[in-house]
């Protein structure tokens, strides 16, 4: 599909009269659990809640910054994604899980992703390229707030799906091999692509939660090491998430 005008597009995103902008910088978590304690904890801080269609929103910081979520899927992402952009959002950066396929890659481990890799089908309608990119100014300098605080980071490229229940051994490990894929998620390609079209900055910031890269499934969301540095890497996001992008 062609992307290189919206004039016969039927549908635009919108931020409706009554819809007050955003604050430029925000948070887009992915699983219902960790949005609605977020959003939750923010509220309860001071936060304002706003109305976001099928998904969760609370304005908070000072700086002010957004968080919003939950966010399940590439079609899903990129409709809330859509709207944030259009409300006013200029930095947003992706707050979720991914299945590692490297074995450099374990559980509880943080990935800032250098690349993308469409095994969906929405990125296809906003961008032709197989391949993407996150923005690397607003990646540094999520790794810099990690690093700062002795957080390692991985940054591998990710492969995104549709079909959690169709991965394949055979072809995970030639993603892998041949294309360079660290880890597996569901929204991150897509997301990538609409930032692109948009010309937003966009990034990523994915906990290891499970390892698909040996004989057998490893799944590791009830570890206490996938728990502790997942809240970890949460928490220094949010303590930074206003000053993104300041000179």
């Amino acid at each position: 599909m062609s992307t290189d005008s919206d004039e016969h597009i039927i549908i635009h995103p919108r931020r409706q009269k009554k819809e007050k902008p955003l604050p430029e910088n925000g948070l887009l978590l992915v699983n219902p659990s960790e949005a609605s304690e977020c959003l939750g904890r923010l509220k309860q801080s001071g936060g304002v809640t706003r109305f976001l269609f099928n998904s969760g929103m609370v304005i908070a910081g000072d700086p002010l910054f957004f968080a919003a979520g939950p966010a399940i899927g590439a079609p899903m992402a990129v409709l809330t994604l859509e709207k944030l952009i259009a409300l006013g959002a200029k930095r947003v950066i992706l707050f979720g899980w991914c299945g590692a396929i490297s074995p450099t890659l374990k559980v509880g481990d943080i990935l800032v992703p250098a690349e993308a890799l469409s095994g969906e089908g929405t990125s296809r309608y906003y961008c032709p390229d197989a391949v993407v990119r996150p923005d690397l100014n607003l990646s540094d300098q999520v790794i810099k707030v990690f690093v700062d605080k002795s957080i390692s980071v991985h940054r591998d490229c990710v492969w995104s799906t549709d079909a959690v229940y169709r991965e394949d051994q055979r072809m995970l490990k030639k993603l892998n091999l041949d294309e360079g894929v660290g880890a597996i998620d569901m929204e991150f390609s897509a997301l990538c692509a609409v930032a692109k079209f948009r010309k937003i900055e966009f990034t990523a910031v994915l906990t290891v939660s499970d390892e698909l890269w040996g004989d057998s499934w490893r799944p590791g969301f009830s570890k206490q090491i996938f728990i502790e540095k997942k809240q970890a890497a949460l928490k220094q996001l949010l303590d930074h998430l206003g000053c993104f992008g300041e000179k």
